[in-house]
């Protein structure tokens, strides 16, 4: 069987996606599972952070899948729904699109330059939730909101929330951000534990100066990532709850793969964030599938996006010295 992959990233969370509009591959469940194992292995040819699926939808533009390395797929995934964004509005010739996801339809458009010559897409982060049982969290009460999990640490302060992906959030001191203290929070949360039975999003915010901040995730079933855009979108929200940013003024993320803008939206008591950044595509190449030794598959007609690449790198030396200068 032979695949058409396009290689793409959104702040280096990098994934492959596949086509289900135009090609007509007809996977299985077990299917999915199986293609998401096999090439987004590290430790094979390809190797990713996961896979985005783009079909046809009934209610929107395209519908978007995505599954993590180990399988699992995700209720949401806001990287990979920019680069999504992109594919599917130059496929459309749109220049705004809707996206269905698992538990939303949502908003996406193409934006001016989050910097020179980089594909810059903004998308619709929803619904948020804060009650406990939407991650699930087993605590007993309804909700966590700069409190501390003294079954994890007393060190810190934690949110907990679902956008719709569960997430963790604490706000912390740059000497936290370089201990060993998420690692240890993270494996324990995503491992056999009696608080998240199906494991959380960690991640560590540093505020850097008015208006920017620096956040590190732990993606559950990836592990540490250059970068989580729902998580990104979380921790823009939780600064905004803390008091340290304002709700519908735009906030730079930045994060080990760059940087991304955030808008926190509130309206009647529910809130909405605003993800915009890169979607880059790297390069495209065709895979060639046996389904009874898929990993044994072969590449070829690789075509690489070269000044794509070049420019991101550009944003990517920026984004470095800014965390490095401020951090």
């Amino acid at each position: 069987m032979n695949i058409e992959l396009v290689k793409c990233h959104g702040s280096g969370n990098d994934f492959f996606i596949i086509d289900e509009i135009n090609h007509d591959y007809q996977f299985t469940e077990e299917q999915r599972v199986e293609l998401s194992r096999a090439i987004c292995n590290r430790d094979s040819e390809l190797g990713s952070d996961g896979i985005l699926f783009v079909l046809k939808s009934e209610v929107a533009d395209g519908m978007m899948r995505m599954f993590n390395p180990d399988g699992s797929e995700a209720s949401m995934c806001g990287n990979g729904l920019r680069c999504v964004a992109r594919y599917v509005c130059e496929l459309l010739d749109k220049e705004a699109a809707i996206i269905e996801t698992m538990k939303a339809n949502l908003k996406v458009n193409k934006e001016g330059d989050i910097f020179p010559k980089i594909p810059t897409y903004k998308v619709e982060i929803s619904p948020v939730s804060f009650q406990l049982s939407d991650l699930p969290l087993q605590l007993d009460q309804p909700a966590l909101l700069n409190e501390k999990i003294p079954q994890l640490t007393e060190e810190v302060d934690f949110f907990a929330l679902a956008v719709p992906n569960p997430h963790l959030v604490a706000i912390v001191e740059k000497e936290q951000v370089e201990s060993n203290l998420q690692k240890t929070i993270s494996e324990y949360v995503n491992g056999p534990n009696e608080l998240f039975p199906d494991g959380v999003n960690v991640s560590f915010v540093k505020p850097l100066k008015t208006n920017a901040i620096y956040v590190r995730t732990f993606e559950r079933g990836v592990g540490f990532t250059n970068a989580c855009g729902t998580a990104m979108s979380a921790s823009s929200l939780v600064t905004c709850l803390a008091g340290i940013n304002e709700n519908g003024q735009e906030i730079q993320v930045y994060n080990n793969g760059g940087k991304v803008n955030c808008v926190v939206h509130e309206q009647d008591s529910s809130y909405s964030i605003d993800l915009i950044g890169n979607a880059t595509y790297e390069y495209k190449v065709d895979l060639q599938i046996e389904w009874g030794a898929i990993n044994e598959f072969t590449c070829s007609n690789k075509i690489e996006f070269t000044e794509e690449k070049r420019q991101y790198e550009k944003l990517q030396s920026h984004a470095i010295e800014f965390i490095s200068e401020w951090l």
